[in-house]
Order: structure tokens, then C-alpha cells, then sequence
């Protein structure tokens, strides 16, 4: 896959989730669990923003950005055009990044540790990416359940 290719698909899921969090009717629904869930719709975006500011914008970009993930669980209320906002803020950053690594960068470590040794920035890039679907689905399956 080619780091264009990866770019676009990080801007195609974040705009799908982006439409997810619109389609929701009652804003309120969005901080709503039920049953055994334990995570809202809203909390699962900002982890996702939480995740992406960190292991792309930080570690890649050099953004200085500091993740607070428990808060990522815990906050509440936020507004859907706050969490729409973080998230078309990824967009650029996230194209811009993955669009400035040649071949050669994407296949060197990682420079944090993510989940085994040695795993390499383009490894990382695709775990993240299947990560932001996973939560995607979940979102999707909350709102249906909700509305």
C-alpha cells in the first residue's frame, strides 16, 4: 500500500465517522450506554482523537501533543460540533504526515512502543487505521440502537 493510499484512507473512515456522529438525531444520545457497554459513542470518538493526536501527531509530527486517555473514558457532554471539529482537524494533519514519509520511513520502528517490538511506522499506521474502523462500527451500532 502506498503512504496516498493510506492517506486516504485515514480522510475517507474519519469523514464516514464524521457522518456517524451527525446522523445521531438527539445530541444527548451520544454520551448514552446500554447493557454491557461501557463506552459511549462520544467517549469512543475522543479516544479515537486521543489515539490519533498521539500516536500520529505527536510521535510522527512532532505535534507536542500530551494524551490524557483516561480523560478519553471519563469526559462527558462534549458537543457533536466540538467532536466533528477535533476530528476534521486529523484530517490535514494526518494526510500531511503520512504524505511527507518516503518508502524507506514507513518501514523503519516505530519510535514509541506500541504492541510488539521493533513494529514499523507503517505497521503502526495500519493497526490504527483497523483500530479507527473498529470503534467506527461500534459507534454505528450505538447510534442504530439509540435512534
Amino acid at each position: 500500500m502506498t503512504n496516498l493510499e493510506l492517506a486516504e484512507l485515514y480522510q475517507r473512515d474519519i469523514e464516514k465517522l464524521i457522518i456517524e456522529i451527525d446522523l445521531f438525531k438527539n445530541e444527548e444520545n451520544l454520551w448514552k450506554t446500554t447493557g454491557t457497554i461501557k463506552n459511549s459513542c462520544g467517549n469512543l470518538a475522543l479516544h479515537i482523537i486521543g489515539g490519533l493526536s498521539f500516536h500520529i501527531g505527536d510521535t510522527l509530527a512532532d505535534t507536542g501533543y500530551i494524551r490524557d486517555r483516561d480523560q478519553e473514558f471519563i469526559a462527558k457532554g462534549i458537543s457533536r460540533k466540538s467532536l466533528t471539529g477535533r476530528l476534521r482537524a486529523l484530517i490535514p494533519l494526518i494526510k500531511e504526515t503520512i504524505l511527507s514519509m518516503s518508502e524507506e520511513r514507513l518501514n523503519e520502528p516505530h519510535p514509541k512502543f506500541f504492541d510488539k517490538e521493533n513494529a514499523t511506522i507503517s505497521y503502526v499506521l495500519t493497526q490504527l487505521l483497523l483500530h479507527l474502523n473498529y470503534h467506527m462500527g461500534q459507534v454505528n451500532y450505538l447510534r442504530r440502537a439509540f435512534e
